[in-house]
């Protein structure tokens, strides 16, 4: 989705909700997008992931996916810069999460060696991270994971298969969970750092989707890792992993907003320069309706998104119930006031090559990963419910 980006509207910037320096980022990293994505190719999309990462890690904007002011991961300056990124380009926000899902149980749980050795490579864009949680047979239910990291001397032995795995088959380092056994279900998991040219680690499959990423599924035949490889405590695996999640999930929400917002840009634009009739199609009262319904979508997502940012940067323990509300209205509602932008675009919306065609095709990934619509409803009906 590279391209000349509108103008967005940044009368948000202004709520309560951020602090000067977010204010700042945001028009910093708006004018460096524009004067930078334009230049990457995207003809090959492995190729185009590492010249992003390169370029965000050459200029700084790497930093942000760990811990910046104190210990904990900003989140509002994950979500802004998630945002702003996916509305000028889909790809360059993908490679931008990655290097902060892929690294963030290091950056939260790891060791000081563990950060040492791999923070710096992954924030200057030296190296490329992976997150690799979802097996063929456990998707949406981590606890079910078959995946096994046997003892094996003083480290373990791995095997089994991932799928789905973003950056799988560029990546330079995966965090990896698999079975331990300490307990069963969701007790019995561990996290691991496990380098890409580890023997045994095999990229079984490239997955070809509709907005082109990298992914892949992996397959662990054997692969020794040391007892240095593991993060955190032995069977603590799942709590890393939701701990992770519930700070990333609330980023996939902006980059859906991101998405919405550049959608909203892009038909404005349209209705108020094509005409029918002899008059813009701005003035019809229908397509008035319809900006009227994506103004309301882009700001209604923007408040939970911000909300759930909010919430987490200012100490609570876990924001599963914003978070889940955030990233389910956000996806959800950005692929409506998508649509809209394709019908209100005719017939140049479906067109290969345009704007919205693009974000059709980007916005629908993210109701499924970190976390399906439905599965979103599931966690606020038992958080509103008083359960777990």
């Amino acid at each position: 989705m590279p391209g000349g980006c509108l103008m967005a509207d940044r009368s948000f910037l202004d709520w309560p909700f951020f602090e000067p320096r977010h204010r700042e980022l945001a028009e910093a990293l708006d004018l460096w997008a524009t004067k930078n994505l334009s230049a990457i190719d995207h003809a090959d999309t492995d190729a185009a992931c590492r010249a992003l990462v390169a370029a965000m890690g050459e200029d700084g904007w790497l930093q942000y996916t760990g811990a910046q002011h104190g210990t904990s991961l900003d989140v509002r300056t994950l979500c802004l810069i998630r945002e702003t990124l996916a509305r000028h380009d889909g790809l360059a926000d993908f490679a931008f999460a990655m290097q902060g899902l892929g690294t963030g149980a290091i950056s939260l749980f790891g060791t000081p060696e563990q950060q040492a050795e791999w923070l710096p490579r992954t924030r200057s864009g030296e190296a490329i991270s992976a997150f690799a949680l979802t097996e063929p047979q456990s998707g949406s239910d981590v606890a079910a994971s078959t995946m096994t990291a046997e003892k094996d001397g003083n480290g373990y032995e791995l095997n089994g298969r991932k799928t789905w795995i973003s950056n799988g088959g560029i990546a330079d380092v995966y965090t990896v969970f698999a079975r331990t056994g300490e307990g069963p279900g969701a007790r019995g998991l561990s996290a691991f750092i496990v380098p890409a040219d580890t023997p045994g680690l095999i990229v079984e499959e490239r997955l070809e989707v509709i907005a082109p990423h990298p992914l892949a599924t992996l397959h662990f035949d054997g692969v020794r890792v040391s007892g240095a490889a593991l993060i955190g405590e032995a069977g603590r695996g799942f709590g890393i992993a939701m701990s992770v999640l519930d700070v990333f999930r609330s980023t996939v929400a902006a980059a859906a907003l991101g998405f919405a917002r550049r959608a909203l840009d892009e038909a404005i634009a349209r209705v108020q320069t094509r005409q029918v009739q002899g008059r813009p199609l701005a003035d019809l009262q229908m397509v008035q309706g319809h900006i009227a319904d994506m103004a309301l979508d882009v700001d209604a997502a923007a408040l939970l998104v911000y909300r759930a940012a909010w919430a987490k940067d200012s100490g609570a323990p876990r924001v599963t119930r914003e978070a889940a509300m955030a990233k389910l209205f956000a996806t959800d509602r950005a692929q409506v006031v998508i649509d809209k932008a394709v019908q209100l675009h005719g017939g140049d919306g479906v067109r290969s090559g345009q704007v919205v065609e693009s974000l059709y095709r980007e916005i629908r990934a993210l109701r499924i990963y970190e976390g399906a619509s439905d599965v979103q409803r599931v966690v606020i009906a038992r958080q509103t419910l008083g359960g777990t």
